[in-house]
Protein backbone atom coordinates (compact mmCIF):
# COMPACT_ATOMS: atom_id res chain seq x y z
CA UNK A 1 0.00 0.00 0.00
CA UNK A 2 1.49 3.31 -1.05
CA UNK A 3 1.42 6.28 1.23
CA UNK A 4 1.28 9.92 0.34
CA UNK A 5 3.32 12.36 2.40
CA UNK A 6 2.69 16.06 2.04
CA UNK A 7 5.32 18.36 3.48
CA UNK A 8 3.83 21.47 5.11
CA UNK A 9 3.72 24.58 3.05
CA UNK A 10 5.91 27.58 3.83
CA UNK A 11 3.97 30.80 3.79
CA UNK A 12 5.61 33.94 2.54
CA UNK A 13 5.21 37.29 4.23
CA UNK A 14 4.53 40.67 2.76
CA UNK A 15 7.21 43.10 3.92
CA UNK A 16 4.88 46.06 3.58
CA UNK A 17 2.15 45.03 5.96
CA UNK A 18 3.88 42.23 7.87
CA UNK A 19 0.89 39.95 7.34
CA UNK A 20 0.77 36.65 5.53
CA UNK A 21 -0.57 36.83 2.03
CA UNK A 22 -1.91 34.19 -0.25
CA UNK A 23 1.55 33.48 -1.65
CA UNK A 24 2.47 29.89 -0.81
CA UNK A 25 5.80 28.13 -1.27
CA UNK A 26 5.92 24.34 -1.46
CA UNK A 27 8.88 22.85 0.43
CA UNK A 28 8.31 19.61 -1.37
CA UNK A 29 5.75 16.93 -2.03
CA UNK A 30 6.61 13.27 -1.73
CA UNK A 31 4.41 10.79 -3.50
CA UNK A 32 1.31 11.77 -5.36
CA UNK A 33 -1.45 14.00 -4.03
CA UNK A 34 -4.85 14.47 -5.54
CA UNK A 35 -5.95 17.74 -7.03
CA UNK A 36 -8.57 18.22 -4.31
CA UNK A 37 -5.94 17.83 -1.60
CA UNK A 38 -3.73 20.43 -3.21
CA UNK A 39 -6.57 22.92 -3.57
CA UNK A 40 -7.56 22.44 0.06
CA UNK A 41 -4.02 23.15 1.22
CA UNK A 42 -3.61 26.27 -0.89
CA UNK A 43 -6.86 27.81 0.32
CA UNK A 44 -5.77 27.65 3.98
CA UNK A 45 -4.45 31.20 4.17
CA UNK A 46 -5.38 34.25 6.21
CA UNK A 47 -8.99 35.29 5.75
CA UNK A 48 -8.04 38.91 6.28
CA UNK A 49 -6.19 39.16 2.96
CA UNK A 50 -8.24 37.79 0.13
CA UNK A 51 -6.76 37.02 -3.25
CA UNK A 52 -7.52 39.97 -5.58
CA UNK A 53 -7.66 37.57 -8.51
CA UNK A 54 -9.68 34.91 -6.76
CA UNK A 55 -12.66 35.34 -9.06
CA UNK A 56 -11.38 33.18 -11.85
CA UNK A 57 -8.55 35.44 -12.96
CA UNK A 58 -10.53 38.65 -13.31
CA UNK A 59 -8.80 41.51 -11.50
CA UNK A 60 -10.64 43.47 -8.82
CA UNK A 61 -10.28 47.05 -7.72
CA UNK A 62 -8.03 47.30 -4.71
CA UNK A 63 -10.73 48.55 -2.34
CA UNK A 64 -12.91 45.52 -3.15
CA UNK A 65 -10.39 43.27 -1.40
CA UNK A 66 -10.28 45.35 1.81
CA UNK A 67 -11.40 43.86 5.10
CA UNK A 68 -11.99 45.54 8.44
CA UNK A 69 -8.47 44.65 9.56
CA UNK A 70 -6.94 46.54 6.62
CA UNK A 71 -7.81 50.11 7.68
CA UNK A 72 -7.09 49.22 11.30
CA UNK A 73 -3.62 48.08 10.27
CA UNK A 74 -3.06 51.24 8.21
CA UNK A 75 -3.99 53.53 11.11
CA UNK A 76 -1.84 51.58 13.56
CA UNK A 77 1.29 51.21 11.41
CA UNK A 78 1.11 54.05 8.90
CA UNK A 79 -0.08 56.76 11.27
CA UNK A 80 2.03 59.52 9.69
CA UNK A 81 0.22 59.40 6.30
CA UNK A 82 -3.05 59.23 8.24
CA UNK A 83 -2.20 62.45 10.08
CA UNK A 84 -1.25 64.07 6.79
CA UNK A 85 -4.59 63.00 5.32
CA UNK A 86 -6.39 64.62 8.26
CA UNK A 87 -4.33 67.75 7.62
CA UNK A 88 -5.40 67.78 3.98
CA UNK A 89 -9.05 67.60 4.95
CA UNK A 90 -8.68 70.25 7.67
CA UNK A 91 -6.78 72.81 5.63
CA UNK A 92 -8.96 72.22 2.59
CA UNK A 93 -12.07 73.03 4.62
CA UNK A 94 -10.54 75.89 6.63
CA UNK A 95 -8.29 77.65 4.12
CA UNK A 96 -10.16 77.12 0.90
CA UNK A 97 -13.58 78.16 2.21
CA UNK A 98 -13.02 80.21 5.38
CA UNK A 99 -9.71 82.08 5.08
CA UNK A 100 -10.01 85.70 3.96
CA UNK A 101 -7.25 86.88 1.65
CA UNK A 102 -5.10 89.90 2.52
CA UNK A 103 -6.27 93.09 0.73
CA UNK A 104 -4.01 94.41 -2.01
CA UNK A 105 -3.43 97.62 -0.05
CA UNK A 106 -2.09 95.75 3.00
CA UNK A 107 1.36 94.41 3.77
CA UNK A 108 1.83 90.66 3.22
CA UNK A 109 0.94 88.61 6.28
CA UNK A 110 3.71 86.37 7.58
CA UNK A 111 3.38 84.32 10.74
CA UNK A 112 7.17 84.36 11.15
CA UNK A 113 7.10 88.17 11.29
CA UNK A 114 4.43 87.99 13.97
CA UNK A 115 6.47 85.53 16.04
CA UNK A 116 9.62 87.68 15.84
CA UNK A 117 8.12 91.08 16.62
CA UNK A 118 10.14 91.43 19.83
CA UNK A 119 13.37 90.55 18.01
CA UNK A 120 12.56 93.09 15.31
CA UNK A 121 12.03 95.83 17.88
CA UNK A 122 15.32 94.89 19.57
CA UNK A 123 17.31 95.00 16.33
CA UNK A 124 15.61 98.21 15.20
CA UNK A 125 16.63 99.92 18.45
CA UNK A 126 20.16 98.43 18.42
CA UNK A 127 21.81 98.98 15.02
CA UNK A 128 25.15 97.73 16.35
CA UNK A 129 23.63 94.41 17.39
CA UNK A 130 22.01 94.10 13.99
CA UNK A 131 25.38 94.70 12.35
CA UNK A 132 27.09 92.04 14.48
CA UNK A 133 24.42 89.44 13.69
CA UNK A 134 24.58 90.36 10.00
CA UNK A 135 28.35 89.89 10.03
CA UNK A 136 27.98 86.48 11.70
CA UNK A 137 25.45 85.52 9.06
CA UNK A 138 27.89 86.45 6.31
CA UNK A 139 30.58 84.35 8.00
CA UNK A 140 28.17 81.41 8.08
CA UNK A 141 27.45 81.81 4.37
CA UNK A 142 31.20 81.75 3.79
CA UNK A 143 31.43 78.53 5.82
CA UNK A 144 28.77 76.91 3.65
CA UNK A 145 30.47 77.96 0.43
CA UNK A 146 33.89 76.86 1.63
CA UNK A 147 32.66 73.42 2.67
CA UNK A 148 30.72 72.80 -0.56
CA UNK A 149 33.70 73.75 -2.71
CA UNK A 150 36.09 71.81 -0.46
CA UNK A 151 34.17 68.57 -1.01
CA UNK A 152 34.78 68.87 -4.75
CA UNK A 153 38.18 70.54 -5.08
CA UNK A 154 39.94 68.76 -2.20
CA UNK A 155 37.99 65.57 -1.49
CA UNK A 156 36.97 64.92 -5.08
CA UNK A 157 33.28 64.51 -4.26
CA UNK A 158 31.27 66.84 -6.53
CA UNK A 159 27.77 65.99 -5.35
CA UNK A 160 27.35 68.97 -3.01
CA UNK A 161 28.76 71.36 -5.62
CA UNK A 162 26.44 70.01 -8.32
CA UNK A 163 23.52 70.30 -5.91
CA UNK A 164 24.37 73.93 -5.13
CA UNK A 165 24.60 74.75 -8.85
CA UNK A 166 21.19 73.19 -9.45
CA UNK A 167 19.73 75.00 -6.45
CA UNK A 168 21.00 78.52 -7.19
CA UNK A 169 20.09 78.27 -10.89
CA UNK A 170 16.53 77.28 -10.04
CA UNK A 171 16.38 80.01 -7.39
CA UNK A 172 17.40 82.61 -9.95
CA UNK A 173 14.75 81.45 -12.42
CA UNK A 174 11.96 81.41 -9.83
CA UNK A 175 13.08 84.68 -8.27
CA UNK A 176 12.93 86.43 -11.62
CA UNK A 177 9.66 84.77 -12.65
CA UNK A 178 7.73 85.95 -9.59
CA UNK A 179 9.22 88.97 -7.85
CA UNK A 180 7.94 89.39 -4.32
CA UNK A 181 8.19 92.81 -2.66
CA UNK A 182 10.84 93.37 -0.03
CA UNK A 183 9.12 94.23 3.30
CA UNK A 184 9.07 97.97 3.89
CA UNK A 185 10.45 97.56 7.42
CA UNK A 186 13.49 95.54 6.31
CA UNK A 187 16.53 96.10 8.53
CA UNK A 188 19.55 96.09 6.24
CA UNK A 189 23.25 96.15 7.07
CA UNK A 190 26.35 96.88 5.06
CA UNK A 191 28.02 93.67 6.26
CA UNK A 192 25.08 91.38 5.61
CA UNK A 193 25.21 88.93 2.71
CA UNK A 194 25.28 90.11 -0.03
CA UNK A 195 27.80 92.58 1.37
CA UNK A 196 27.12 96.23 0.63
CA UNK A 197 23.56 96.61 1.94
CA UNK A 198 22.14 95.28 -1.31
CA UNK A 199 18.50 94.70 -0.49
CA UNK A 200 17.79 92.19 -3.24
CA UNK A 201 15.13 89.57 -2.61
CA UNK A 202 14.69 86.25 -4.39
CA UNK A 203 12.46 83.29 -3.70
CA UNK A 204 13.59 81.00 -1.97
CA UNK A 205 16.28 81.38 0.69
CA UNK A 206 19.58 80.38 -0.87
CA UNK A 207 21.34 80.65 2.49
CA UNK A 208 19.05 78.10 4.11
CA UNK A 209 19.18 75.79 1.09
CA UNK A 210 22.98 75.97 0.94
CA UNK A 211 23.27 75.13 4.62
CA UNK A 212 20.92 72.18 4.15
CA UNK A 213 23.01 70.85 1.26
CA UNK A 214 26.18 71.07 3.33
CA UNK A 215 24.51 69.40 6.32
CA UNK A 216 23.25 66.50 4.21
CA UNK A 217 26.72 65.92 2.81
CA UNK A 218 28.20 65.95 6.32
CA UNK A 219 25.76 63.28 7.41
CA UNK A 220 26.68 61.09 4.46
CA UNK A 221 30.31 61.36 5.53
CA UNK A 222 29.43 60.65 9.20
CA UNK A 223 30.46 64.15 10.28
CA UNK A 224 27.51 64.24 12.62
CA UNK A 225 28.74 66.90 15.06
CA UNK A 226 29.58 69.29 12.26
CA UNK A 227 26.20 68.61 10.66
CA UNK A 228 24.46 69.35 13.97
CA UNK A 229 26.40 72.62 14.26
CA UNK A 230 25.30 73.65 10.78
CA UNK A 231 21.69 72.78 11.56
CA UNK A 232 21.74 74.90 14.72
CA UNK A 233 23.33 77.82 12.89
CA UNK A 234 20.77 77.42 10.12
CA UNK A 235 17.91 77.72 12.62
CA UNK A 236 19.49 80.81 14.21
CA UNK A 237 20.08 82.27 10.77
CA UNK A 238 16.42 81.72 9.88
CA UNK A 239 15.25 83.45 13.06
CA UNK A 240 17.49 86.43 12.31
CA UNK A 241 16.21 86.64 8.74
CA UNK A 242 12.65 86.75 10.01
CA UNK A 243 13.58 89.26 12.71
CA UNK A 244 15.14 91.62 10.17
CA UNK A 245 12.31 91.00 7.66
CA UNK A 246 14.92 89.81 5.18
CA UNK A 247 13.00 86.67 4.16
CA UNK A 248 9.44 85.43 4.40
CA UNK A 249 8.63 82.24 6.27
CA UNK A 250 7.75 80.46 3.04
CA UNK A 251 11.22 81.26 1.65
CA UNK A 252 12.89 79.56 4.58
CA UNK A 253 10.64 76.49 4.47
CA UNK A 254 11.07 76.06 0.72
CA UNK A 255 14.81 76.63 1.14
CA UNK A 256 15.04 73.51 3.30
CA UNK A 257 12.98 71.53 0.81
CA UNK A 258 15.09 72.81 -2.08
CA UNK A 259 18.27 71.71 -0.36
CA UNK A 260 16.92 68.19 0.09
CA UNK A 261 15.49 68.05 -3.44
CA UNK A 262 18.59 69.22 -5.28
CA UNK A 263 20.87 67.07 -3.16
CA UNK A 264 18.78 64.10 -4.27
CA UNK A 265 18.88 65.23 -7.91
CA UNK A 266 22.65 65.65 -7.75
CA UNK A 267 22.96 62.12 -6.37
CA UNK A 268 20.81 60.82 -9.19
CA UNK A 269 22.93 62.71 -11.72
CA UNK A 270 26.09 61.14 -10.29
CA UNK A 271 24.53 57.70 -10.50
CA UNK A 272 23.49 58.14 -14.14
CA UNK A 273 26.85 59.53 -15.21
CA UNK A 274 28.74 56.80 -13.36
CA UNK A 275 26.77 54.10 -15.16
CA UNK A 276 27.11 55.84 -18.50
CA UNK A 277 30.88 56.15 -18.27
CA UNK A 278 31.44 52.94 -16.28
CA UNK A 279 33.40 54.65 -13.52
CA UNK A 280 31.58 53.14 -10.55
CA UNK A 281 32.12 55.21 -7.42
CA UNK A 282 34.95 57.19 -8.98
CA UNK A 283 32.75 59.82 -10.63
CA UNK A 284 34.53 63.13 -11.12
CA UNK A 285 33.73 66.41 -12.84
CA UNK A 286 37.28 66.57 -14.14
CA UNK A 287 38.81 63.15 -14.58
CA UNK A 288 37.51 60.81 -17.30
CA UNK A 289 38.65 57.72 -15.39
Amino acid sequence: MSTTTIVPLRRTSNSLNEYHTNAVAFDGIVGSASTSQMEEIVTQTDDCYANPNGDGGRSKASFMTWRMCNPVHVVRVHWIPCLLAVGVLFFTCVEEYMLQMIPASSEPFDIGFVATRSLYRLLASSPDLNTVLAALNTVFVGMQTTYILWTWLVEGRPRATISACFMFTCRGILGYSTQLPLPQDFLGSGVDFPVGNVSFFLFYSGQVAGSTIASLDMRRMKRLRLALLFDILNVLQSIRLLGTRGQYTIDLAVGVGAGVLFDSLAGRYEEIMSKRHNVGNGFSLISSR
